[in-house]
């Protein structure tokens, strides 16, 4: 039995998923909450199975209180969000605080739940199997560097030599001049590292690609990985993560206000360049082209969903299997199996593959599909796939 605690601000709202999850042989309704404050007592007091959770609540916003309920009493929460540009932005908030997953609410608040109830109860079940813990923030994680393989040592200059005269004021004779000496120039001091983006110093390694699936668990699982990235990672990474159209584009620019490589929602026929990262926008197939002269481009489009889902793992995975050895592909947190059927065709034609390990994963879906078919050249846990992906393409 899945016990599910409540938390609107709408009393019709409680009524209305109450009845819901009673009507349900596999759910049991632990309570409601009103607002932040009450939820944040009533998960501590009745330690529920699952947490839905609005966002706009008085007293405390559903934020707030999630930041608390992860810090001090951890579970899973599905939110309900609108579609508004707030709205988004406020999932993605909510998402990188340890939210599992999302309901969006198209119209503002839902005033007829049956278009949504089958993903309502999907996504709670789902989340139901989760694996939560505290919640360990990356806002001050500091990238790796890239340094790619030494080339043939570079005669060093010698120190460059500045004239400095040195001379009395008074006691010099009639014609005579000063004393002049002659000392080392010093060094310019070199920047602490930034978080300011910086450009890849060569394209050597540029015709290599990283590609990144993952879903359930996914955006704090990027927040995680992305952060650590190097500004001058010398290609290009595309990701897939599951999320509705509205959502990707909060999720780019997110990450790029916090990360030393650039982040941006993927466009249709963008060349792909050195360290940056492309997010597939919700809603669409995002597959890799190559291009005249060794560079490769985004191709989007709306074609059917695959495996009920666009954006797809799978066909990322397929277009960019081409690549071959160049290819780097991570499989991340996520429920069911896409990436698996793309991920053999990566092999195929000797490209690399990174799994995250189990006891990482929010979910141990994708991943495990990609790690029982025998497919994953190494397993790391969430902390360690950064490290990784600089790693193998430095290979």
């Amino acid at each position: 039995m899945i016990r599910v605690l409540i938390a609107d601000d709408s009393a019709f709202m409680r009524r209305v998923l109450s009845d819901l999850f009673n009507m349900q042989e596999d759910f049991e309704v632990a309570g409601t909450a009103s607002n932040g404050r009450d939820t944040v007592e009533k998960v501590k007091k009745l330690k529920p199975d699952v947490l839905t959770l609005d966002v706009n609540m008085p007293v405390m916003d559903g934020l707030e209180a999630l930041a608390i309920i992860m810090e001090e009493n951890p579970l899973p929460v599905v939110m309900f969000s609108s579609l508004t540009q707030r709205g988004t932005e406020e999932t993605i908030k909510a998402l990188a605080l340890g939210a599992v997953d999302f309901i969006s609410k198209a119209g503002g608040p839902i005033s007829r739940i049956e278009p949504v109830q089958d993903e309502i109860l999907a996504k709670c079940r789902a989340a139901a199997t989760a694996r939560v813990g505290r919640t360990v923030s990356t806002l001050d994680v500091k990238p790796l560097t890239y340094t790619p393989r030494p080339l043939a040592p570079t005669p060093a200059e010698p120190p460059k030599m500045k004239r400095i005269e040195v001379q009395r004021r008074t006691g010099l004779k009639l014609g005579q001049k000063p004393t002049v000496k002659v000392i080392p120039m010093a060094p310019t001091p070199v920047p602490p590292p930034s978080m300011m983006k910086t450009v890849a110093p060569s394209l050597s390694a540029s015709k290599k690609l990283v590609a990144i699936g993952t879903s359930t668990g996914g955006p704090q699982a990027l927040q995680s990985v992305v952060t650590r990235l190097p500004g001058n990672l010398p290609c290009g990474v595309v990701i897939v993560q599951h999320m509705p159209a509205g959502f990707t584009k909060s999720l780019a620019e997110r990450l790029d206000s916090i990360s030393a490589i650039g982040v941006k929602e993927a466009e249709n026929d963008e060349i792909i360049k050195p360290g940056q990262v492309y997010i597939a926008p919700g809603n669409y197939h995002m597959r890799v082209q190559p291009t005249p002269g060794a560079g490769k481009k985004i191709v989007l489009s709306q074609e059917p969903p695959v495996g009920n889902h666009r954006p797809a793992v799978n066909v990322l995975f397929d277009s960019v299997a081409q690549f071959g050895s160049d290819l780097v592909s991570v499989i991340m947190t996520g429920m069911g199996s896409d990436g698996c059927e793309g991920m053999k065709k990566i092999k195929a034609k000797g490209g690399y593959s990174i799994a995250q390990d189990e006891s990482s994963c929010v979910v141990y879906g994708m991943p495990k599909a990609v790690v029982d078919a025998g497919l994953a050249d190494e397993i790391r846990p969430l902390n360690k796939i950064a490290e990784a992906i600089v790693e193998a393409v430095a290979k």
